[in-house]
């Protein structure tokens, strides 16, 4: 269809499509989605279990694993090799499993993002065409859509009229810089082809269009692409677990290596000790790391969803909410609603005067006429409002038709007595960089008027005044916002009529009317939100296009102390000094472009602050981007979600705490298992690289090694379904990999010096009478001595430690017992001779279990005074 629509003209594509411009019945609608299906572009078929099983095989620690299987195959140790390959076939399984899980749970969660488009559809062949939003889904070939600035086209369509309309098409041709569209019949040659063509996919960047839908589904220009969406910047989960990644694989490609040299140089056991190395390397991996994430995001996503209605569109961004430590927002839309409501209209003298609210009101109307504009803005939506409720000048007969015929399918209801009784001419609509709107109209005879409004700055800059006469009307309108208001600015001229276009050219020596001003209301729970995150640790900054003055006043009303305000054209500088101001104090930066927004989290992000952006309109798009974590309320524009890595389903701010919670919930649980995992595996392998240097056999088989090691994986699976106590969801959580590796290290070296403890008392008081039977008994020992003590790690070094949950062991505890009952029971068992143990001598137990006390004191106490070091967010 689309190649169709570039050769044809535009009734010659109507007439194809069996259309018009009033658009489709209702009945036309329902047969062609019948008949064509829904508007949604083939879904890409989920992996299936062998190719998610392979993409296990990337992760770092899965790779050295495999690699360490193999090299352990080559020289023919075959249990060694065969427990290793065993360990990465299980892991990858498992994660591939939870990515399944995950997968079908965004999906379903898909359904609450639902967009939608504005369509022309009329009840039958006689009735007017009416203005609906419909879902995306629904659209079908023939339908008469509108969009504007801050949209995604719906589908690809021919346009029918377009103003001003750039589109921003790099998810089709990768390039980055908006395009020029223009309703036209097709081009000739030497010009752009496909001028007159939008298609799925697109973002308005400006200007507004009407169009016909020529191609829906997968018959779209996008569905025939399928581009893969652009690589992002690494989250901060993704840099943290990395940074952690590259010390330890480090460190596990120098184990056998070094362990080899010893073995030869002090016991000339060369080869013969590559096994154990490879055991030993095993030993310090956290292959259970990517089930652990998976699984732990995925459920705290689901929760979230359900109990909240908060949609993760990115998993890792679940984690990010965690460690959020500086919220920036916008303003309008989020904090306050973006309906304001009409306060005052002001002539020149600063009194009450009717006159400005009727010119602002007037152009109001044009504007969103003759731009083509899908619906008001929210400041015109209150003119228009107001102008029909009071019923503001009666249209003229030819204006009071227009009105019937178009503000019924567009204008909301706002068509009769708000044209001002004028016929509409041009209009220059508000754009990126530009604070100001025009709309030139029919005047007297001869004559064109032009009506400006915007931002009093712009407006006043444009006016025929004196420099002390607009000196205090600048004066008026910050008195006006000080108060808290919003302040639009009105001016009128008198221009010889034309036939040439209008331009900002024109807006030279306006007379000035006065000023019209605008309360906003807090968005019901906003106050309440935000008290909750700022007791959660969160520094909340506002970065607003709106004058000073009016957001400072917002923000008190909100319960927040703006204890800085700023102008961003005046150097705002960097946040990143007063992110970590004293708690409650907020700081405002206002008259804030979109690249001012990105600017100011880029400096956060650069200062180290891990920085979520709350916003709804398309200036905010760049912020999203830049931040952490992007948020968007569901009614934000559709460019603004789309670009969101969480959205808020209901609009409801009270959910962003419950994320933050639950971020930090999961992020705790993979804390508490890299913190265990690590610190346990580090001091085990110290140890066994001491004791294999010192002892004449080795300290313990190669696949009893990797036996413990399975254990111990197996047991802290519990870790995703863990409950962190709630002191440790009172500040962000960050794994930062140096404070993180010096925790680990002495953690670890504390194990090491418990499991040298248990080394010398079984050499120094050898049972049994032979040296099979001494190296048996050691062996049997030293396995159930690190198991013990891995099951005492995982109950004291968890991220908020507290015991029982409720009265009742939580999952880890049942696992720390359940490890520890295999620790007692399996050398003695049938799988224990298997692997080369044996049941433990009664003169055993008592040393053992002095070591095992001595250890969990010393390890409390070690806890105790980490935990009251710990001063700074992040520290994991």
């Amino acid at each position: 269809m689309v190649s169709e629509a570039l050769t044809g003209t535009v009734l010659q594509e109507l007439r194809r499509l069996e259309s018009g411009p009033r658009g489709l019945t209702d009945a036309e609608a329902t047969a062609r989605l019948a008949a064509v299906g829904e508007n949604t572009p083939p879904h890409p078929h989920a992996p299936s279990w062998a190719v998610r099983w392979a993409r296990g095989l990337r992760d770092p620690f899965t790779a050295v694993l495999l690699t360490l299987g193999l090299v352990s195959a080559c020289v023919a140790s075959w249990g060694t090799a065969t427990v290793i390959l065993t360990l990465v076939a299980v892991g990858c399984v498992l994660r591939a499993a939870g990515e399944r899980r995950a997968d079908r749970a965004l999906a379903a969660l898909r359904n609450l993002l639902a967009g939608t488009a504005t369509v022309l559809r009329r009840t039958d062949d006689t009735a007017p065409p009416r203005a609906l939003e419909v879902p995306l889904t629904d659209l079908v070939p023939g339908d008469i859509v509108r969009f504007g600035p801050g949209d995604l086209v719906p589908a690809d369509v021919r346009l029918l009229r377009a103003r001003g309309l750039t589109v921003r098409q790099a998810a089709l041709t990768g390039e980055s810089a908006p395009v020029a569209k223009a309703a036209a019949d097709p081009p000739g040659p030497g010009a752009q082809p496909e001028s007159h063509l939008c298609f799925q996919g697109s973002v308005v960047v400006a200007g507004s269009a009407t169009a016909v839908v020529v191609a829906t589904g997968p018959r779209t220009r996008f569905a025939a692409a399928q581009r893969a969406p652009e690589r992002r910047e690494p989250s901060a989960f993704d840099r943290s677990v990395h940074g952690i990644a590259r010390v330890l694989v480090r460190f596990m490609l120098l184990t056998p290596p070094l362990v080899l040299m010893a073995g030869a140089a002090l016991r000339g056991r060369g080869l013969e000790t590559l096994p154990f190395a490879v055991a030993v390397a095993v030993g310090l991996t956290p292959e259970m790391l990517p089930v652990i994430v998976t699984t732990c995001l995925a459920r705290g996503a689901a929760l979230l969803a359900r109990s909240h209605r908060v949609v993760v569109r990115r998993l890792p961004a679940l984690h990010d909410l965690g460690a959020i430590d500086v919220l920036c927002v916008d303003k309008t839309g989020t904090l306050t609603q973006d309906r304001p409501v009409l306060a005052r209209s002001l002539g020149p003298d600063g009194r009450d005067d009717p006159e400005p609210l009727h010119w602002a009101a007037t152009a109001a109307w044009w504007t969103l006429q003759l731009a083509e504009l899908p619906t008001p803005d929210a400041l015109d939506e209150a003119l228009l409002k107001t102008a029909t409720d009071t019923g503001a000048e009666h249209a003229g007969e030819h204006g009071a038709g227009y009105g019937e015929e178009r503000g019924e399918q567009r204008g909301g209801g706002y068509g009769w007595g708000c044209d001002g009784g004028y016929d509409g001419i041009a209009a220059l609509p508000v754009g990126p960089g530009r604070r100001l709107a025009t709309a030139v109209l029919a005047g007297p005879l001869g004559r064109h008027l032009l009506v400006t409004k915007g931002a009093p700055e712009d407006v006043l800059d444009r006016c025929d005044l004196p420099a002390a006469e607009r000196q205090r009307l600048l004066g008026l309108a910050a008195r006006e916002a000080a108060a808290g208001q919003r302040v639009l600015a009105v001016a009128t001229a008198e221009r010889a009529a034309r036939t040439r276009p209008y331009t900002p050219a024109d807006e030279r020596g306006l007379t000035f009317r006065g000023l019209v001003t605008f309360r906003e209301e807090l968005t019901p729970g906003a106050p309440e939100s935000l008290r909750t995150l700022t007791g959660l640790g969160i520094t909340v900054h506002i970065l607003t296009g709106d004058h000073p003055g009016t957001a400072a006043h917002a923000c008190r009303d909100l319960g927040l102390a703006p204890g800085e305000v700023r102008v961003a054209a005046e150097g705002a500088g960097s946040l990143a000094g007063t992110a970590t101001a004293a708690a409650g104090s907020t700081t405002v930066v206002a008259r804030c472009t979109p690249e001012d927004k990105a600017r100011l989290v880029g400096e956060l992000r650069a200062a180290g602050h891990t920085v979520g952006f709350l916003g709804d309109g398309v200036n905010d798009v760049p912020a999203l981007l830049a931040a952490d974590v992007g948020l968007a309320p569901r009614g934000a524009v559709a460019v603004a979600r789309e670009s969101a890595d969480v959205v808020l389903a209901a609009k409801d701010l009270t959910a962003i705490g419950h994320a933050v919670t639950a971020g930090r919930h999961s992020s705790a649980n993979i804390a508490s298992y890299l913190r265990v995992t690590l610190s346990s595996n580090l001091g085990n392998v110290l140890a066994m690289l001491a004791a294999g240097l010192l002892l004449p056999f080795l300290p313990m088989l190669p696949v009893q090694v990797l036996a413990q090691n399975l254990c111990f994986d197996a047991a802290q699976l519990a870790f995703a379904l863990d409950r962190p106590d709630a002191r440790a969801l009172r500040r962000p959580t960050v794994l930062r990999p140096p404070s993180f590796l010096r925790f680990i290290t002495g953690f670890g070296l504390l194990n090491a010096v418990a499991d040298l403890a248990t080394f010398g008392i079984l050499a120094l008081a050898p049972h049994g009478s032979g040296t099979l039977a001494d190296q048996t008994v050691f062996h049997s020992a030293w396995f159930t001595e690190n198991l013990l003590t891995q099951a005492l790690v995982m109950l004291l070094l968890r991220t908020g430690h507290r015991g029982a949950q409720g009265g009742r062991p939580g999952p880890v505890g049942w696992a720390a017992a359940l490890l520890a009952a295999v620790a007692l029971a399996l050398p003695a068992g049938p799988p224990g001779t298997a692997l080369g143990m044996t049941a433990l001598p009664v003169a055993c137990h008592l040393p053992l279990a002095a070591v095992l006390a001595l250890y969990a004191l010393a390890l409390t106490a070690a806890k105790s005074r980490h935990d009251r070091r710990l001063v700074r967010p992040g520290v994991p």
